[in-house]
């Protein structure tokens, strides 16, 4: 499979650069792309079966493979196609709106505006009603915080961070060196390496109220931990959530498509679906609340549940705060 590959690679280079060169030398492509005399003739044979759609032989590249063998040139004729610009498909473009969005929940300084750019040209090219059907949120914090981080990131600066933990009241302000920013599961991070701790840390950028640069220069700690993989990292076929629901749930099974629906115990609907928006599932989980009896990988209700434990101290913390009046008893 890899010497496979390495030649559609090669492929993909060598058609162009023969059109570009009537009866070029077999020496001059060995010399070039750095393969044998055989490899050439074996990826000419290969060449004259690629071109345009459809496989008719107007349609198909062509190559005198005799020339090539007996006299050492190359002629790659009926080819003119590879001279027209690039056309996306709508998924292509699609594909390609989706990873700008996201990279744009992140992106900063020059690197911001030239995503904006990009983005703004392919939305143009697929049409706006068509560029909305898709759409990233990526939970990123503010676009000052994140200025503030890549500019000490490029410039090996410290920063002192204001930091909201998991719950309030949980601030702290920790003096950081800053190393990479990357995104799991729709939440981006900032990888760093903490001076109060000693250690490699990660924070969510979303709850990192305020950077300030404190004006020194950040230190060599070596090598980052490699950064965990996210449950989304590898969507497949196989990428599943099964959710075992209330029979007050079950309009779940209607309204989304569904791999796999049957029955759970106490009147119950299990639930099996293909996800590849950890956000749209974590919303989902939200809307259900208690209609939810599990899930299935655990893992994939884990932010789910971090955003519902929150909510609830959040609500106690304002709770304590309630006083009723003396004698009134209808509150």
């Amino acid at each position: 499979m890899t010497g496979a590959s390495e030649q559609v690679g090669r492929l993909l280079a060598l058609a162009p650069f023969l059109r570009s060169r009537p009866w070029v030398g077999v020496d001059e492509v060995t010399r070039t792309f750095g393969i044998s005399e055989r490899q050439v003739l074996d990826d000419l044979r290969v060449l004259v079966f690629c071109g345009l759609p459809g496989g008719m032989p107007d349609d198909l590249m062509d190559v005198d493979l005799e020339a090539a063998r007996e006299e050492g040139l190359i002629n790659l004729t009926n080819a003119d196609f590879l001279g027209r610009p690039l056309r996306l498909r709508p998924d292509e473009a699609m594909g390609l709106i989706v990873g700008l969005q996201a990279l744009q929940e992140v992106a900063s300084g020059p690197a911001a505006e030239a995503v904006a750019s990009a983005l703004a040209k392919l939305t143009d090219l697929a049409g706006q009603e068509s560029a909305s059907w898709a759409r990233v949120d990526v939970a990123g914090g503010s676009p000052e915080v994140r200025g503030v981080l890549e500019a000490a990131r490029r410039a090996s600066r410290r920063v002192r961070l204001t930091y909201d933990g998991l719950t309030r009241g949980e601030t702290s302000t920790p003096t950081v060196d800053p190393v990479a920013v990357f995104v799991r599961d729709g939440v981006a991070y900032l990888q760093a390496f903490s001076l109060d701790r000693d250690d490699w840390r990660t924070f969510r950028l979303d709850r990192i109220v305020a950077a300030a640069p404190t004006g020194e220069a950040a230190a060599a700690h070596g090598a980052p931990p490699p950064v965990p993989e996210g449950w989304f990292d590898h969507p497949s076929a196989d990428n599943t959530v099964t959710l075992t629901l209330d029979a007050s749930a079950a309009w779940v099974a209607e309204y989304y498509p569904v791999r796999e629906v049957g029955p759970a115990p106490r009147d119950g609907v299990a639930v099996t679906l293909v996800v590849s928006d950890p956000g749209w599932l974590t919303g989902l989980l939200l809307q259900l609340g208690g209609q939810v009896r599990s899930v299935e990988p655990a893992s994939a209700a884990a932010e789910a549940v971090t955003q519902a434990t929150a909510a609830l101290e959040r609500y106690a913390e304002r709770a304590a705060f309630i006083r009723v009046p003396a004698g009134d008893e209808s509150t």
